[in-house]
């Protein structure tokens, strides 16, 4: 009785087997015909009976092809290539990576490269920051070679404020030891007399020749390995997760343990963790690895005054300033330590009484206060006199004469603004 059985189940398989086949035959036709809701009513109808049968990696390609076919008439076109990427990954893992359709997906992969990198440049550029990240990803996962597409969509994923598909990703670019740097090729235009980037060396090499352009030279771009890795523990310092920044940064500095901007901004999470100690001792070690980095003794001064150490901000100013002389913000924020200091003085004015020693060290502090705000906009003054003004500069300069009461440089300031 058992062997009939035996023989009814192989005939039903056959028949099972025979079926799929057949609605795999006519969902191919479907998405050539570009009868695309109909192909992907046939491929949902015989999904759940698919995994485990010989027609695994032709269901999975098809359901890539539709993708595609759905992606290159702007329908969903995001998802629609982020379902055909899934697709295809399964067609590899179950073939191995060689297979009759694991060969086929090459030239599909191609065109979905092509959309994809438009869609990533268009969603970027309306600032669909979420739909521009998705669609980098798509363009290294369609095209593993294009590493710089992965590193794309980081970025942007920071720019969304995506922060733990940020992380995913740069975690991924470490593991993968991106290096990112490449070779620009340049050469100076002969009528312009300007100096042009081309995208690769024989179309520079091209205009060379055609004595259009002379001068050529190649610059390779930074790594950014480094960059990599610091982002990451950026990211935490900015979820706020100080314990996961701590151990990021500690792998960091094995990898780059004279990067003076690491160290500073470990120091500041020891600060938020209260730890002034351990603060303290990576600043300075900071300072003596880059004691002529500007940037450094700046970012130290805006810490500084974060924690209301006016006087040793304004050494971190002064020292940035004498690094590099034309420096806007070192100039700005050492003007502010003045403000600061002074609007400390307007708190303990507010605080007195009208008695008559109140009135006379009101006076008294009034003109600390003015002296502290002249000072402040003395060095305002003699920056925009060597370098140049910026719009923050004036506006600065701006309230100190207004606080001064001082109206005829008020009014001088004003001028120089509305041009």
């Amino acid at each position: 009785m058992k062997k009939p059985l035996l023989i009814a189940s192989a005939l039903l398989f056959a028949a099972v087997a025979f079926g799929q086949k057949k609605e795999l035959k006519e969902i191919e036709k479907q998405i050539r015909k570009g009868e695309l809701p109909a192909a992907q009513t046939g491929l949902n109808a015989i999904k759940g009976s698919i995994d485990g049968t010989e027609f695994a990696p032709q269901f999975y390609f098809l359901e890539g092809e539709l993708n595609i076919a759905f992606a290159k008439k702007n329908t969903r076109t995001a998802a629609s290539l982020q379902a055909a990427t899934e697709a295809f990954a399964k067609v590899r893992q179950l073939e191995g990576g060689k297979g009759k359709y694991s060969g086929q997906i090459p030239a599909l992969a191609n065109e979905a490269v092509n959309i994809a990198i438009t869609e990533a440049q268009n969603s970027y550029d309306k600032q669909l920051y979420k739909n521009a990240a998705i669609a980098f990803e798509q363009v290294y996962r369609l095209s593993p070679r294009d590493t710089a597409f992965l590193y794309n969509a980081a970025v942007v994923s920071v720019q969304n404020k995506d922060y733990d598909n940020a992380v995913r990703i740069y975690k991924e670019l470490k593991d993968l030891r991106y290096d990112g740097s490449e070779k620009v090729y340049y050469a100076t235009d002969k009528q312009t007399k300007k100096e042009v980037a081309f995208g690769d060396k024989n179309q520079r090499d091209l205009m060379v020749k055609a004595k259009t352009h002379e001068r050529p030279r190649d610059e390779k771009t930074p790594s950014k390995r480094a960059d990599i890795v610091k982002n990451i523990a950026y990211i935490y310092v900015e979820q706020g997760k100080n314990e996961e920044a701590l151990k990021a940064f500690e792998e960091a500095r094995k990898s780059y343990p004279k990067d003076a901007n690491i160290i500073l901004n470990q120091a500041n999470i020891y600060l938020q963790l209260g730890d002034k100690e351990k603060f303290k001792e990576l600043m300075a070690e900071a300072a003596q690895i880059e004691p002529n980095n500007p940037d450094l003794h700046y970012n130290m001064g805006v810490i500084n005054m974060e924690q209301k150490n006016i006087a040793d901000s304004r050494k971190n100013f002064e020292q940035a300033l004498r690094i590099k002389p034309n420096y806007p913000d070192a100039a700005l924020n050492l003007s502010t330590t003045y403000l600061e200091e002074g609007n400390a003085l307007v708190e303990q004015m507010n605080k007195l009484g009208t008695s008559k020693a109140d009135n006379e060290k009101f006076d008294k502090l009034r003109g600390e206060k003015d002296e502290l705000f002249k000072k402040g906009a003395s060095i305002l003054e003699d920056f925009i006199k060597v370098h140049g003004n910026t719009d923050s500069i004036l506006e600065q300069l701006k309230i100190i004469y207004g606080a001064l009461g001082d109206t005829s440089n008020f009014q001088r300031i004003k001028k120089m603004l509305d041009k």
